[in-house]
């Protein structure tokens, strides 16, 4: 067999402002975030009739096609992992040892991943199902009720466990893959080289990439957009003035403006000091701080009904998995199946779609920081450990807020709150007077270092899709335009419609890149199948380059893949 292609050229411009860009990514990635801006600033009544209309009926249309599509994901990347010949193929010359320690690894993992979603959701979520899922939509379980918890826990374990971090996985498995044995530049367009060769250099790679850009713009806005909602939620907590909410309890425009320009300006410094410093440290932080209110909730929440929540969501979950996640609900034939149809494209296909726009950020991500590490370390590191940590999280604090309401304490305190307050709620019936202000100004610290650590990730990882690959922390103009290209399309589509604005947009546009995502997984499984057999045949599957560096870094002789 011949040897594996270890040489993408990317052209990027010698001099001037776009020194060290594709001029042919960058400039159209911008273009097309700026009109989107302008055309929710400048035109927001089309624009909100359009999100209406999409939201009724394009994004109906592709519901098959996100549940599907996630579902295969979520196979392709454990099956990677179990086989032998394929887990253990490492992300680098053989012997290479990871560049990051286990805590570090997983603490980035964990922030640039869901670490604001599950601030949002470890008790939005839970509760939601709690009163509404398809078991009480068909009349089998009475909403609200002892009997739904279970039902409950089944859903909402659907929504976080292996779906979106399979698919976190995969993106970046197959960039780190090409990448890291290969010598590719760390892009999007690499990882369809194994299918496409050289012809990723040209416009077809182009457009691959500024596809990347969009959806990561878009993916990391609906994370930041459900953040700076409960970190407003949480200032009005502690008191900081009537005026940050208005009167059905959502962010008013001044107070969306003036959060979003102060965490894009402290997530663009820390994206200058790169991923080695600023986001290590944050990620690091955030982990201490989760680990902290977290244990909060083990010791004077529900600990002991959050502990029989986990075993038993555990046990419904992995048994049902398969079912869940090949369930797909027709409209068609009666109100309740039409209703049945509604709740799943606004919740798993919502979520399908989220991960997907989210994971070309997470994805390069995870791939930026895993150099070193087996595919099967890589696959059941990324899939694995934080799935767990969110169930953790879900049964901890949802079972608390659950269990409150259900012995009558909370009084539907926490169940009539907004879903950016029930946190806030849920503290302030567990606990009493400075106790609860205490653990909500922790939510608020820890929502503020998840924002600016989801923010700068996201920056860096642009800067580096449109730099080629490259990720050279000297281009802070760059990383300016873009902090607050991601500040304004919150911003907007905030002040625009809310949540559901900002929900309707990024699910139109992962629908590009999820065509991509599906090619990437082509692409990986034809180039690990092919280096199994080109090392059956003594033929090398790593590049020079890849070796060489290697050989010089550890005094070894290069050798072969």
């Amino acid at each position: 067999m011949a040897e594996p292609l270890t040489d993408l050229p990317i052209g990027t411009a010698d001099s001037g402002f776009y020194r060290g860009f594709s001029t042919h990514v960058t400039i159209p990635g911008k273009l097309a975030v700026a009109i989107l801006i302008g055309w929710v600033i400048f035109f927001p009544d089309m624009a909100s009739e359009a999100l209406s209309v999409a939201n009724t009926t394009l994004i109906a249309a592709f519901a098959g096609w996100y549940v599907y599509l996630v579902a295969a994901l979520t196979l392709v990347a454990l099956v990677l992992a179990i086989i032998p010949q394929s887990g253990t193929l490492r992300l680098g010359a053989p012997g290479e040892e990871p560049e990051f320690g286990a805590f570090s690894w997983f603490a980035m993992l964990f922030g640039a991943g869901i670490g604001i979603g599950l601030l949002t959701y470890s008790t939005g979520e839970p509760l939601s199902h709690f009163q509404t899922n398809p078991d009480t939509i068909r009349g089998l379980v009475e909403p609200a009720s002892a009997g739904n918890v279970r039902t409950a826990y089944m859903y909402t374990f659907l929504h976080w466990g292996f779906a979106a971090w399979s698919t976190y996985a995969l993106v970046g498995l197959a960039v780190g893959y090409v990448a890291y044995r290969r010598g590719l530049p760390l892009t999007i367009r690499s990882a369809l080289a194994p299918l496409f060769g050289t012809h990723m250099s040209g416009i077809v790679g182009h457009l691959v990439d500024v596809v990347a850009v969009v959806a990561t713009i878009l993916g990391v806005a609906v994370t930041l957009g459900f953040g700076v909602e409960q970190f407003v939620t949480g200032l009005d907590r502690l008191g900081m003035g009537g005026w940050l909410l208005t009167g059905d309890g959502s962010a008013s425009p001044a107070a969306i403006i003036i959060a979003v320009t102060v965490l894009v300006g402290a997530s663009t410094i820390s994206a200058i000091s790169g991923v080695g410093n600023g986001i290590r440290l944050l990620s690091n932080l955030n982990m201490a701080l989760s680990f902290l209110l977290l244990a909060v909730f083990l010791i004077f929440g529900s600990g002991l009904f959050g502990l029989e929540l986990l075993g038993v969501g555990l046990f419904d979950y992995i048994r049902t998995l398969p079912s869940l996640a090949l369930t797909l609900f027709s409209p068609e034939g009666s109100p309740i199946n039409a209703e049945l149809s509604q709740w799943q494209l606004d919740w798993s296909v919502f979520y399908w779609a989220w991960w997907i726009a989210f994971a070309p950020f997470v994805g390069m991500f995870i791939a930026r920081v895993s150099r070193g590490r087996t595919v099967r370390e890589f696959v059941l590191g990324v899939v694995l450990v934080p799935s767990l940590m969110g169930f953790v999280w879900m049964t901890m604090v949802g079972g608390t807020a659950i269990d409150l309401e259900l012995s009558g304490a909370a009084k539907g305190a926490i169940l009539d709150a907004t879903m950016s307050d029930q946190l806030y709620a849920t503290l302030s019936v567990m606990l009493s007077g400075p106790a609860a202000n205490l653990m909500a100004g922790l939510v608020v610290l820890l929502l503020l270092t998840y924002l600016i650590t989801s923010a700068d990730s996201a920056i860096l990882i642009i800067n580096t899709i449109n730099g080629a690959g490259e990720d050279d922390n000297e281009r802070r103009r760059h990383i300016l335009f873009w902090g607050a290209a991601l500040g304004l399309v919150v911003a907007s589509m905030l002040i625009l419609g809310g949540i559901d604005a900002l929900q309707t947009t990024m699910i139109i546009g992962a629908l590009p890149f999820s065509v991509v995502v599906a090619l990437m997984a082509v692409a990986l499984i034809k180039a690990i199948v092919f280096d199994i057999l080109r090392k059956r045949q003594g033929v090398a599957t790593h590049g020079e380059a890849i070796l060489s560096a290697h050989a010089a870094a550890t005094g070894d002789r290069p050798r072969g893949g």
